[in-house]
């Protein structure tokens, strides 16, 4: 199948997932490579999405309901979601994947929930969420892919993106942009850019980037921003957020959408 055959299945599915849950998707989008914009030709498709139950009793057993939805998950899709009593929640502690979804630029799915909620979401953002949030899965990533002699390349964009999100928190405090290439134009270094190009182009046009030695211009600036990055996140202050908007927000959308 095509890539625009691929997307309809993924419409007919989420279409399926509400029929046989009794639910009603808010919104679906891509959350991986695809939405990073640095996909492969063999990248799968991660499909996410936030659903209410259409049944409101749900919502007051005294044992509580399960609150993610697994559909899918093979070589083509990866298919699941969260239920809005959960989405709300890790909202209200500024969890940073919520942000990434509502603001991804791949969307299968959405109702005026989305819009509502992209602009409802922003005085949740807290900076030191997402910093410590993006640091920590770069220095993750670091040790795991890419401290040995040899590495895999394609490893090098786990490890970027979340360096220039962690920066662009830092700057604008706000959350980062999906796309990978937003986040790189924020870099000054041209020879360091036109390396990293290099490597989408090339990650673009294959399945599967190879191993090779370390890049020297892209480790010298990995370890270096890591660091910085490090004394700067370890610096922020703590911050909070209310409950009254969210509490509001769950209770008209289970009853009116």
């Amino acid at each position: 199948m095509n890539e625009k055959e691929i997307v309809e299945q993924i419409k007919r599915k989420l279409d399926e997932i509400e029929e046989k849950e009794n639910v009603t998707i808010l919104f679906a989008v891509e959350s991986g490579s695809r939405a990073w914009g640095f996909a492969s030709e063999d990248s799968d498709f991660d499909v996410r999405f936030v659903y209410k139950h259409n049944d409101i009793d749900e919502y007051l057993r005294l044992e509580g309901i399960r609150d993610v939805i697994e559909w899918e998950l093979n070589d083509v899709y990866d298919v699941s979601g969260w239920d809005l009593d959960k989405t709300l929640k890790l909202l209200h502690s500024s969890n940073p994947v919520i942000f990434e979804w509502i603001n991804s630029p791949i969307v299968y799915k959405e109702t005026e929930f989305l819009k509502q909620f992209r602009e409802f979401s922003k005085p949740y953002f807290m900076t030191i969420k997402g910093a410590h949030h993006y640091l920590h899965m770069a220095q993750k990533n670091y040790d795991a892919f890419l401290s040995g002699d040899r590495v895999k390349l394609k490893k090098y964009f786990y490890v970027l993106r979340p360096i220039f999100a962690t920066r662009y928190v830092l700057k604008y405090r706000s959350n980062p942009p999906m796309l990978f290439e937003k986040l790189l134009e924020e870099e000054k270094d041209e020879e360091f850019k036109k390396e990293v190009y290099r490597l989408i182009e090339a990650k673009r046009n294959s399945f599967e980037l190879g191993e090779a030695d370390k890049t020297d211009i892209l480790n010298d600036y990995i370890r270096s921003e890591l660091a910085a990055l490090s004394e700067e996140v370890n610096s922020l202050e703590k911050e909070q957020t209310s409950w009254d908007g969210l509490n509001k927000l769950f209770i008209d959308t289970i009853y009116n959408i």
